[in-house]
């Protein structure tokens, strides 16, 4: 969990609709669907359940119809730039959208008009890749977000218009295109927008496919072949280059939106030889399987599309008949969600335990709050009733300054409680509740990376196989190891490298899970990777999960082996679970509202089938149900710290104590753990 200085992020500027209503004509829309912004990053069904998905009206429009415009989700804003206008003339404008109230606003324009181009956020720039008005170019435009200048950067190894872009991790990939004289079959690669390297050939060229992503896996469905629309759905592996036919639609299709959910690909709307369709389909890479789902209301084709938490969105487009297109001003919500439980079931995260009390809610037992920024750890009930406080006037005074307690953790049957003081440069381990301190390690205030030392020390968690101890010492850049007398034993890492390079090097690690069979769930923040390793570093796998830009705490997943669970320490934040193969099955991140996080550093799965989460920069604890989306519980008030009963000031860490001693949030090491301080 990364220390950032209490509050730094500073609130983005309100829209000002005013600035639409003189210029939204310069909004437009090119993008051939691929530019749905972070694509599975957003996703949020699963394939363990058949989940529902639906498209209705958004309860907001564009101040002006539009199509083909590149619309591109980035943070907690959907960008809108280029396309056409309801005069059918290209435009050069770029727009930033609240998707969570409808509210837009221009930021400015770049050099060259044009629509039917593809685009992307790569950085601070929102990158625009070919397209063109009277011809395709192979321009390469950029604006910049924080300077809202646009202007030419380079060029593309072709001219290229009606193309398609995917973000996989850190990388583009433009798909397809039409070069003036023929559909292009060209995969090209780039991660900065300006160089670009062929890593894949199409059977045929396509313009206008629709493309998503599923892990490393891009769907390419349908498209204008050299012989006119086309029904193949191709998969590409970006990790090898391999383009395979998995299927077909069940129609030949263009101009079709694609966003991808769960492990699978939604192909919606579109145009065939007669003219703009409703259908949707619905595309699984893993099994091959291609089937139509509900339709929409109306046919639409060439509609910006991007993915959030909730599912994404339709914006603008085309509808009418074979010659005539009439263009929308239209927002539609798509929602992807889980099937409807029956009563008294959870079919959500973390559910399968047997024991009676796996079923209460909120929670039975207790819970323990890492109140970080009140220096203190707090005991509470179900009922937010504090049951106990360290350090407090009637427990043994700490022998030292109580200071940044960042995480907190019950062991030996919760009869103890681990603590990392972060930028205190401390481990302790208090007895609970007689709050007498059993062990220590490190240096009060003082940083540092030989014996005794720790700088920034992260996650303090029991070790079972020496009986000790394991902890991210995330400054010195290694996962450090303590035998069972409190003394150092091994690290993953080399002292001071932050070079990500397991099991030789670890980039900056903030996590350190253990896992039942002796393995580490561990995060490398620099590059942003999610790892599995032994206790020697020997990488079991790793995956940067989409969408995630600083990946905190990951835990797996009671029940469901292979499926894990990471927060998105940023604004908004974001709650992904996700697969080894980077495939995400649920996510949670509104970018607006009371249900929005802000810097989260820790969501578990509970076995009621609750998500405990600390929103740390909102100043709350709390449980979410994963399958209606809603907060049911927290502690804390939105946005208020304060020392009071009922508030807390930037919570990092959590965990629970079960009736009879069972902690269910982490892998009770209890009657293995043997270091000096167990009571």
């Amino acid at each position: 969990m990364r220390f950032l200085p209490d509050r730094p992020i500073r609130p983005r500027p309100r829209a000002r609709l005013a600035a639409v209503a003189a210029s939204i004509t310069l909004l437009a829309a090119a993008c051939s669907r691929g530019t749905s912004g972070p694509g599975p990053a957003s996703s949020v069904a699963g394939p363990r359940v058949v989940w529902r998905f639906k498209v209705a009206p958004a309860s907001f429009a564009l101040p002006a119809p539009v199509s083909r415009e590149v619309a591109v989700m980035a943070g907690d804003r959907v960008y809108l730039a280029g396309g056409l206008d309801a005069s059918g003339q290209s435009a050069s404008g770029v727009f930033a959208l609240n998707p969570g109230n409808g509210r837009i606003v221009q930021l400015g324009s770049v050099p060259d008009p044009f629509h039917d181009a593809a685009g992307a956020v790569i950085g601070a720039r929102l990158f625009i890749f070919g397209g063109g008005a009277a011809q395709a170019t192979r321009a390469v435009q950029a604006f910049d977000l924080a300077t809202r200048t646009g202007s030419v950067v380079g060029s593309l190894p072709v001219p290229l218009s009606d193309l398609a872009a995917v973000t996989v991790g850190s990388t583009v990939y433009l798909i397809g295109g039409y070069d003036g004289q023929s559909p292009q079959s060209a995969i090209y690669a780039t991660t900065d927008g300006l160089r670009f390297r062929r890593v894949g050939t199409l059977p045929e060229g396509l313009r206008y496919p629709a493309a998503a992503a599923v892990g490393s896996t891009i769907v390419v469905a349908g498209g204008v072949g050299p012989s006119g629309p086309a029904s193949t759905v191709e998969a590409f592996d970006a990790t090898t280059g391999r383009v395979t036919t998995i299927g077909r639609l069940p129609r030949p299709l263009a101009h079709a939106a694609a966003i991808a959910a769960g492990g699978e690909v939604y192909v919606v709307g579109g145009a065939g030889p007669s003219g703009p369709v409703a259908t949707v389909t619905r595309v699984d890479p893993s099994t091959r399987s291609v089937r139509p789902v509900a339709p929409l209301s109306a046919p639409l084709a060439n509609a910006g599309v991007v993915s959030d938490a909730v599912g994404g969105m339709l914006i603008g487009g085309d509808s009418g008949g074979p010659t005539t297109d009439v263009l929308q001003a239209t927002m539609q919500r798509i929602v992807i969600a889980p099937p409807r439980p029956a009563s008294g079931t959870s079919p959500s995260p973390g559910a399968g335990s047997t024991a009676s009390y796996d079923k209460v809610r909120p929670f039975a037992g207790l819970m323990v709050i890492a109140d970080r920024g009140n220096d203190r750890l707090l005991v509470v009930n179900a009922a937010k009733r504090i049951v106990w406080e360290y350090p407090s006037p009637s427990l043994p005074a700490p022998p030292f300054r109580f200071y940044f307690p960042d995480d907190a953790f019950f062991v030996h049957g919760g009869h103890a409680i681990l603590v990392n003081q972060e930028e205190n440069n401390v481990l302790i381990e208090i007895a609970y509740p007689s709050g007498r301190v059993l062990w220590t390690y490190g240096h009060p205030g003082v940083p540092g990376s030989s014996f005794g030392y720790v700088h920034q020390p992260d996650d303090l968690y029991p070790w079972p196989a020496t009986g000790g101890l394991v902890v991210a010492d995330a400054e010195n850049c290694r996962i450090l190891f303590f035998g069972p007398y409190g003394k150092p034993r091994s690290q993953i890492g080399q002292t001071g490298n932050c070079t990500p390079g397991l099991p030789r090097t670890v980039g900056y690690p903030n996590g350190d899970t253990p896992l039942r069979g002796g393995n580490l769930l561990i995060t490398q923040i620099n590059g942003a990777w999610v790892n599995e390793v032994t206790p020697t570093g020997q990488v079991i796998w790793g995956v940067q999960v989409p969408g995630v830009s600083y990946p905190s705490d990951p835990q797996p997943v009671p029940g469901h082996p292979g499926v894990y669970l990471v927060a998105d320490f940023a604004k908004p934040g974001r709650v992904v679970e996700f697969r080894p193969n980077g495939t995400v099955l649920w996510s949670y991140g509104p970018s607006s509202g009371p249900g929005m996080l802000d810097h989260p550093s820790l969501a578990a799965p509970m076995p009621n089938g609750l998500i405990a989460i600390t929103d740390d920069y909102h100043d709350r604890v709390v449980l979410l149900d994963p399958v209606t989306r809603k907060i049911v519980w927290q502690y804390g008030v939105l946005s208020h710290p304060g020392t009071a009963p009922g508030l807390i000031r930037l919570p990092d860490g959590l965990d629970l104590l079960y009736p009879n001693g069972v902690e269910p949030l982490h892998v009770d090491f209890a009657s293995a753990t043997t270091h000096p301080g167990r009571p």
